[in-house]
């Protein structure tokens, strides 16, 4: 059984997911929420350290607490799966593989997966859903050696990345993300559920192991209503850089 101070923090980012509590305000004195929890001010101050651990609240020395961010928001100093980040949030991941084929790559694939043209690459368009709405359509492309054991996930996957894990050992060790909008096509709209030309959240990215060795990239397109993306910066520290629209993703460095 949960300690209490655990329960309230777990209710306090519940509230701060459902924007009862949104990023930039304060929430309520200590004395006010110990109060409503019917607790001590020290169970109500544990519950609130574990939320500035995990960076979702801020605090100061005699100040009330701002939000910071939710768990609906993907930080960029994190590297997660889909998977985990909907379990971060209690929510279900779905994964519905529509179309997967092999094809010779490209020079856009052979650079970017450090491959030599022509090789076959696997291409998978997976939808992906939060408590079976569609939210996300993934269009990813996997490196030569990497693609037999996702060719062999089952379609309905909901972590291709922890499936890999299990089956392989393989680690998703660093991504590289390039973040636009886009208007979304025909296919987009029947598969999201939204407008043709309505507007999507694209994120290009590429992702290796931890020796730098690519392992996929992907075209991921989200629907504008259902994520953000977060950016905890600081003068010694900045995770975010600003680069015109048509720079490709640089291949020096690594990706997702």
């Amino acid at each position: 059984m949960a300690a209490r101070h655990e329960e309230i923090a777990d209710e306090l980012r519940r509230a701060i997911d459902r924007e009862e509590y949104a990023v930039g305000s304060l929430l309520p004195p200590e004395t006010d929420l110990a109060a409503h929890y019917g607790v001590s001010r020290g169970t109500v101050r544990q519950a609130v350290a574990a939320l500035t651990a995990e960076g979702l609240i801020g605090s100061r020395q005699g100040a009330r607490r701002v939000v910071l961010a939710s768990r609906r928001s993907q930080s960029f100093t994190e590297l997660r799966s889909f998977a985990q980040w909907a379990r971060a949030m209690g929510r279900e991941a779905t994964g519905d593989v529509v179309a997967q084929e092999y094809r010779p790559a490209t020079k856009e694939d052979a650079g970017r997966l450090h491959l030599r043209a022509g090789t076959p690459v696997l291409h998978v368009l997976r939808l992906r859903g939060l408590d079976g709405e569609p939210v996300l359509l993934e269009r990813t492309v996997y490196a030569d050696w990497i693609s037999p054991a996702v060719e062999a996930i089952e379609p309905d996957c909901p972590s291709v990345t922890q499936r890999l894990y299990d089956d392989t050992g393989l680690v998703f060790a660093h991504g590289e993300h390039l973040i636009d909008a886009v208007a979304a096509g025909a296919q987009d709209a029947e598969l999201l559920g939204v407008r043709r030309t309505s507007p999507l959240l694209r994120v290009r990215r590429i992702t290796t192991t931890h020796e730098g060795r690519p392992v996929e990239w992907s075209d991921d397109r989200y629907r504008p209503d259902a994520v953000s993306f977060s950016v905890h910066n600081s003068i010694g520290n900045n995770a975010l850089a600003r680069t015109t629209s048509h720079r490709p993703i640089d291949q020096r460095t690594g990706g997702d």
